[in-house]
């Protein structure tokens, strides 16, 4: 009823950027726990429907019961996630993408430069031929005089 006006707090980009690369984290570790979790129960509940069931029992690969194939090659998609969340991250996450961005943006500005240097150069040399050209054509007009 006798409200005043909310203050609206503006956040500014970097802010922003900073609150949403913190987000992003939390939810890849969160999807890596949550994985974690899911490994385990799965990989206790195959041992215990190859060993204590029986289920697919005479079903082997390489001398190995099934169960254990199934959670070894789990194992190491979650390795790949926790790699993937821990340590990637760190040699490929956003410093490093930003740092990526920079050099081609920097090489790419070189490369206009030394391209402008280039017409620069060709368009003086252009110049210079008219020039020489005007400047011939004016002796040769004085000769003609003379």
């Amino acid at each position: 009823m006798f409200s005043k006006k909310k203050e609206i707090t503006k956040i500014d980009a970097q802010q922003r950027e900073l609150f949403e690369h913190a987000r992003r984290r939390i939810v890849q570790k969160k999807r890596l726990f949550q994985h974690f979790i899911l490994f385990i129960v799965g990989a206790v509940f195959m041992i215990i429907l190859n060993l204590v069931l029986g289920v697919g029992k005479s079903m082997t690969f390489f001398s190995l019961h099934w169960s254990f194939i199934g959670v070894l090659i789990w194992a190491f998609l979650f390795v790949m996630h926790f790699c993937n969340v821990w340590l990637f991250s760190k040699f490929m996450g956003k410093e490093w993408s930003d740092r990526q961005m920079e050099r081609l943006i920097a090489k790419q500005k070189l490369e206009i430069a030394t391209l402008q240097k280039e017409v620069d150069l060709m368009h003086s040399k252009e110049e210079l031929l008219k020039k020489k050209n005007e400047l011939a054509q004016i002796q040769q007009l004085d000769q003609e005089l003379h």
